[in-house]
C-alpha cells in the first residue's frame, strides 16, 4: 500500500484532490484535516445565495461524514495543525505527532482587512471566505429582517459579487473602495465605469475613491467615517478587500514562501521533500491564480503525480466570469501590463483587448452583451501557464 497521504484543508482544493486521488487509487490511505466544519459545498455559490434566499444548510451538498464515507478516508474537522516537521515527516496537533508519507497543504487564503476592527463593533463586522463565515453572516442578516443596511468595503471581485447579490436579496447596500471604478485589477477604467454605473443605477450607494477612517458603534448602528469626513450608517459591515495566502505553517517549517504564497514547481512540489501545496495558498511557477479552473487543473495534475504518474500542471486561457447580473462581466487579465487596451463597442456593451507592442492579444475584458465573445477571444489568447 502507498504511503499515507495527509491533506490539510477541506476547501475546493483539498476535497478536489482527495476525489482525484481516490479515483486513481482505491486503496490509498487518505486523511484530511480541516479547521472548519468540513462540509462539502461550492465556494462560488457563497456570493449568489442571498438573492436566492438560500439557507446555509442548502449550500452544503454533503456532510463531512458523508464525504468521508464516500471517499473512504479519515476526516478530522475543527482540528488545527500546529506545526510541520519536514525532518521527521510529522505534524504536531497539540501533543499528538501524526506521521505522513506525503503531505499536501491546501490551506487557502485568508481575508485581509485594511484597518483594525475594535471590539465594540466586532459583532457587526464580517468577512465571507467559507461556509462557516456565510452561516454567521446569514444569521446576522436574519436578525435585521429583510432590508438590512450593509456597507461593503472593497470593490474587487468578492465585493462586487456580494453587493449585487445582497441588493437582489432586498438589502440596502453601500460600496466603499479607494479605486475610481470597480474591479480595477480585472478591468480597464472604461469598463469598470460601466459596471459602477450599472450598480449605481440599480440603487447601490457607490462611495468610490474613499477609504474607511474609522468604525464606531452608535446604539445598534455601525457608523463608518470615511477619509473625506463623510459618514455612512450601517447595520452590518462586510470586508472584502482581498485575500492573503495562508503560509504560516509553511513559513514555520522553513518552506520557501513569498507574499504570493507557498512556492512550488509545476508539479506542485514545495522546497521540502514530500510536501506539496495546492490552491489559493500556492504560488505555482511564479503564478498564484485564485480561480476555480486553475485549482481544478492543479488538483488533477497533483493526483496523477501522487499516484505514480508525475504530471506538470498547465493553465489554459481561462476567463473569469464575474457574478454581477446587473452588468455581466468576463475578464482574462493579462499576466503583464499590456502596451495598450483597445476598446470596442458602445454603451454598456464593451470589449477591451489587451495587446502587446506588436498587436498580439494578451488578455481581454468584456461587459454587457459582449461577454458572448469570451470563447472566441479565449481561443486567441495565450495560456496562463503553458
Amino acid at each position: 500500500m502507498s504511503d499515507p497521504l495527509i491533506i490539510v484543508g477541506s476547501g475546493m482544493a483539498g476535497l478536489g484532490l482527495a476525489r482525484q486521488v481516490r479515483a486513481r487509487d482505491a486503496r490509498r490511505a487518505i486523511t484530511l484535516i480541516t479547521a472548519d466544519s468540513g462540509a462539502d459545498y461550492s465556494k462560488p455559490l457563497l456570493s449568489t445565495g442571498f438573492a436566492k434566499g438560500m439557507l446555509p444548510e442548502r449550500l452544503a451538498m454533503r456532510s463531512p461524514i458523508d464525504v468521508a464515507d464516500a471517499l473512504q478516508m479519515t476526516m478530522r474537522t475543527h482540528t488545527r495543525v500546529d506545526a510541520i516537521d519536514p525532518q521527521t515527516q510529522t505534524l504536531a496537533i497539540g501533543v499528538e505527532r501524526l506521521p505522513y508519507g506525503e503531505l499536501v497543504l491546501a490551506t487557502g487564503a485568508a481575508p485581509s482587512a485594511p484597518f483594525t476592527v475594535a471590539d465594540e463593533v466586532r459583532d457587526r463586522v464580517f468577512t465571507i471566505n467559507d461556509l462557516d463565515d456565510y452561516r454567521l453572516f446569514h444569521a446576522a442578516l436574519s436578525r435585521h429582517g429583510g432590508a438590512a443596511r450593509v456597507a461593503i468595503v472593497g470593490a474587487g471581485l468578492v465585493g462586487c459579487e456580494f453587493a449585487d447579490d445582497l441588493l437582489a436579496g432586498g438589502h440596502r447596500v453601500a460600496l466603499v473602495a479607494p479605486e475610481a471604478a470597480p474591479l480595477a485589477r480585472l478591468l480597464p477604467p472604461a469598463l469598470g465605469r460601466v459596471l459602477g454605473g450599472a450598480m449605481h443605477d440599480a440603487g447601490i450607494d457607490m462611495r468610490l475613491g474613499r477609504t474607511v477612517a474609522s468604525l464606531q458603534r452608535d446604539g445598534e448602528t455601525v457608523v463608518l467615517t470615511l477619509d473625506d469626513g463623510d459618514t455612512l450608517p450601517a447595520d452590518l459591515v462586510l470586508i472584502a478587500t482581498g485575500l492573503t495566502p495562508r503560509t504560516e505553517l509553511a513559513d514555520a517549517a522553513g518552506l520557501e514562501t513569498s507574499t504570493a504564497g507557498i512556492q512550488t514547481d509545476r508539479y506542485l512540489a514545495t522546497s521540502a521533500p514530500r510536501i506539496h501545496a495546492l490552491g489559493d495558498c500556492a504560488c505555482v511557477a511564479g503564478l498564484n491564480a485564485m480561480y476555480v479552473q486553475p485549482l481544478q487543473a492543479s488538483a488533477k495534475a497533483l493526483a496523477a503525480t501522487l499516484t505514480g504518474t508525475p504530471t506538470p500542471v498547465a493553465y489554459g486561457a481561462w476567463p473569469v466570469v464575474v457574478k454581477t447580473p446587473l452588468c455581466p462581466v468576463v475578464a482574462l487579465p493579462p499576466r503583464q501590463s499590456p502596451a495598450r487596451w483597445r476598446i470596442e463597442g458602445e454603451g454598456s456593451d464593451l470589449s477591451a483587448l489587451a495587446e502587446d507592442e506588436n498587436g498580439y492579444l494578451q488578455g481581454f475584458a468584456l461587459t454587457g452583451a459582449c461577454v458572448r465573445r469570451k470563447v472566441e477571444l479565449a481561443r486567441a489568447a495565450p495560456p496562463l501557464l503553458p
